[in-house]
């Protein structure tokens, strides 16, 4: 999506950053662990065929996307690739209507696993869809025996409305009020979206 190609968002244990051509290589590393291929829903692509990927979301009104880093490696090393520990995602239906988004989130790094990075990185997503682009209503769809991401989005007051079994998920929904959304930012603490208005070079 070209509306975050340049916006940097700062938590205290996380960065999210947009997903450009640097990061595909690592990120196409981690795609070919089957657990991630399951987890995420994902067919295993090409390291050609990624960086295709790469370019159609970047222009794609239906999709955003941001590579998660950890602050402290970052910090320590100023190095993104070093520091990648995942991505999150938002989905939209329809690009004339984003009121509703799903919404998804990986972390490829099992060492980063278990630090809280993944729900500030969720928190902040979901704040980047409230105050950015609009949304009201977000969408989780989860496997079902994927306990941790189920606790962590029913933590955040996401509720069930289906399960699949033919698919082996389950769907879980928030609808977006003034109170949640200062839920999330307690939550998350001091955080801060940084947007650079500049042309982007590529």
């Amino acid at each position: 999506m070209l509306i975050n190609r340049n916006t940097k968002i700062i938590g205290q244990r996380a960065i999210l950053v947009p997903y450009k051509v640097e990061h595909v290589l690592k990120y196409h590393n981690w795609m070919q662990s089957e657990e991630l291929q399951r987890v995420t829903a994902s067919i295993p692509l090409t390291l050609e065929e990624e960086y295709e990927m790469q370019k159609s979301w970047m222009i794609d009104q239906n999709k955003c996307t941001f590579i998660i880093l950890d602050k402290e490696k970052f910090e320590n090393s100023r190095n993104e690739i070093e520091s990648m520990i995942g991505d999150t995602n938002l989905f939209f239906a329809n690009a004339d209507d984003r009121l509703c988004a799903e919404a998804e989130i990986m972390i490829a790094e099992t060492w980063a696993r278990g630090r809280k990075c993944g729900s500030e990185a969720t928190c902040l997503m979901l704040l980047y869809g409230i105050e950015i682009l609009g949304v009201r209503q977000f969408i989780v769809k989860i496997a079902d025996d994927n306990g941790v991401s189920i606790h962590m989005f029913a933590s955040f007051g996401f509720t069930e409305i289906s399960r699949s079994s033919a698919f082996k998920e389950i769907t879980f929904s928030k609808i977006v009020d003034e109170g949640w959304v200062t839920w999330l930012k307690n939550n998350v603490g001091h955080y801060e979206m940084i947007i650079d208005d500049t042309d982007d070079p590529e």
